[in-house]
Order: structure tokens, then sequence, then C-alpha cells
């Protein structure tokens, strides 16, 4: 099979520094620290991956300097600069397209997602391996593992085609604490059951803000004082903080201590300096709606190195009804994520919880 192969190299560097993406912001992203992580996910697919394979791609860091380590015929068909952007990306892709490429494997988030399917447009299948800090489109294997999976699947005729949805958001917008994701197109990609994610869903209704103020209430009458609770992304965990009477960051990371918000939208390196100063520590979450992520989508602040430090057992879910009854399980997509896997309780209502497995 011939596959089109492209890197993109700043995919998810601005996730740890708090940034929520890169687009725009790649030099404040190095400032803070930030490192490239797409190539590292790149191997994890690579190195899962079996079969009879030649690969098209572009040279240096957008492909050629991953696969030469790999023992898979490729062929460089594109010239990648030094600096890249989008432009390398579309570029890339309709030189995969010019050499009749079987399928199209792409390493980034929802932003590239967007530049291969606006040059692929359905006429070659397209998979996506998550590397970006927001990964809301069903074009996405579960992780880089799953993706290899699927592509073998796909080899052995194992895999139907489907039509995938290619979101992406606003990430100025997203930057200053608003969510606004808009349907960019569609794709089609190789399906299999519990190997490709389903598209971000967002629930907005009476029942479900009223779900969300009881999980809140029970929550609040259970904090324990002296304790440092990490509040995570999404409504409703910001719900706690509004019942407190407090204003959240909705899409970052806050400090919560006896009854006050202490530090907001922090970075990777933040949160490990308060771990440090408080004896107590809890991680407050939220499910991905229709996907189940808790760790490793849009929080990647909350590393393996963090989650090592509060312990599996001060990690606390909660999620309204509804939202779990769409998730069969939920999900963590982070490198060395076994040691979180098991089961966890989750909190649904007041008082109310549901055990659920965390893959």
């Amino acid at each position: 099979m011939l596959i089109g192969f492209v890197i993109n190299p700043i995919a998810g560097m601005g996730g740890r520094v708090g940034l929520k993406g890169t687009d725009g912001v790649l030099e404040e992203a190095i400032k803070r620290g930030a490192k490239p992580i797409a190539a590292k996910r790149a191997r994890e697919f690579l190195k899962n991956l079996r079969g009879e394979i030649e690969f098209l791609t572009a040279s240096g860091k957008m492909g050629e300097d991953v696969l030469k380590d790999f023992n898979f015929s490729y062929r460089v068909v594109y010239k990648a600069p030094g600096n890249t952007s989008a432009k390398d990306t579309k570029e890339a892709v309709g030189e995969f397209m010019k050499e009749n490429a079987e399928l199209i494997v792409f390493v980034g988030g929802d932003g590239t997602a967007r530049d291969v399917v606006e040059v692929a447009d359905s006429k070659i299948p397209v998979l996506g391996v998550p590397s970006g800090v927001k990964m809301y489109s069903s074009i996405f294997a579960v992780n880089p593992e799953k993706a290899a999976e699927v592509v073998m699947k796909f080899l052995e005729g194992g895999a139907k085609l489907m039509d995938s949805e290619v979101l992406d958001i606003d990430e100025n917008a997203y930057r200053k604490n608003k969510l606004r994701i808009k349907l960019f197109g569609y794709a089609k990609t190789p399906y299999v059951e519990d190997l490709i994610q389903s598209s971000k869903s967002e629930y907005v209704d009476s029942e479900e803000e009223e779900d969300k103020r009881w999980i809140a209430e029970f929550f609040v009458e259970n904090i324990e004082k002296e304790t440092l609770y990490l509040l995570g992304a999404g409504t409703t965990v910001a719900k706690i903080a509004e019942v407190l009477g407090l204003e959240k960051t909705l899409l970052g990371v806050d400090a919560l201590y006896n009854g006050e918000i202490i530090a907001k939208d922090l970075s990777e390196k933040e949160i490990l300096e308060l771990i440090e100063k408080y004896l107590k520590v809890k991680i407050v979450i939220t499910p991905i709606g229709s996907q189940g992520f808790i760790f490793g989508r849009g929080n990647q602040q909350f590393s393996e190195r963090v989650l090592e430090k509060v312990g599996k057992e001060n990690i606390i879910i909660v999620a309204t009804p509804r939202k779990i009854r769409e998730l069969k399980k939920l999900r963590i997509d982070l490198e060395n994520a076994q040691k979180f896997r098991g089961y966890y309780k989750v909190l649904v209502g007041y008082g109310k919880y549901k055990l659920m497995k965390v893959e």
C-alpha cells in the first residue's frame, strides 16, 4: 500500500505551557519552554505498524527524519523548508495525490486536519494520528498505537470508510475563554469501532444545567479544607466555581484552596510548582463529550509528571448523566498512561456515582 505521511512539527507544543494551541503563538510557546511532541507521537505510530507499506513523505521534520529510523520503504516527494507552515502541509498532500497515494496519514491536531482535508477533499481516505492540543474531529484514531491498528485493518480490507467530521475552533477566542467550534468539512476515514474517536459534542439545555448544578452543590458541600483542588476545563467543573461564587477559566486549569481561586490558567510548570507547596492535592476533571478523554486532549497541563505527583486516588471525575450515557468507557491519551487506567467513580449527581472503566 502507498501511504502519504506528513507531520506537523509544531502540533501540540502549546498544550503543556497553557496556550491551548500553537497556531500563531509558536514563539511564545517556545519562550515558555514548550518542546516538540509530534515526532514522538509519529514514532509511537510507526513502531506499532506492520505490513507491506511504502510511504510518500516530506523532507526533514515533516516526515523523513522519523521514517529513516524505521525499516519502511519511503520516498521524499516534497522538500520542506526549515520553518514549516500550513502551506507546506497542503503542498505535501498535493504531491501525495499526484503520486496516487491510497491513504494519507497525518500527525497533528484539528488545524492540521483542516489543511490536509482542504487538499484531499474526500478524494482519498485520511487518518489522523493525534498530536495537537485540541482534537475534536472524528478523523483521529484514539491514540498513535490504535492509529497503527487502523492502518493494518485497512490494509487487510477490514476497515470500512466513513464520512468523518472535521472540526476546528477559533484559537484566539479559545485563549479568551470562549469555545467556538465550527464544522469545516468531511473526510473519508478508515473506521474500526473503538479505535476511531467520535466528534466532540456540546450539551446545552435546562436539564443538563440542572444536573451540573446538583453535581456542583454536592461537591462544594464535601470540599476538604487545607486541600488544593486543581480544576480542569469544561462547563461541569466551571459550575463548581460558580456555586462557590467564583469565576473560573472555562478552558484552562485553575487552583482552588479554602474557597478561593489562588491561581488561574496554569501551565504544567506552574502546576508542578504549586503541588510542591501543598500537602494535599486533588485534580477535578470532566470527560470530553462523546469522546470520553479525561487526560491528553485539551488539558495537556495535566501531564504524566503531574498525575504521578498527585496520584490516581486523588483524581475526581465529574460528568452529567447524559454525557456518561453516551460513553462506554473513559480514555487517557498519554505516553505512560497504564498506571492511571482502571476503574474510577464518576460523580454524576447529588451524591450519585457511576463506576466507569478508564482505558
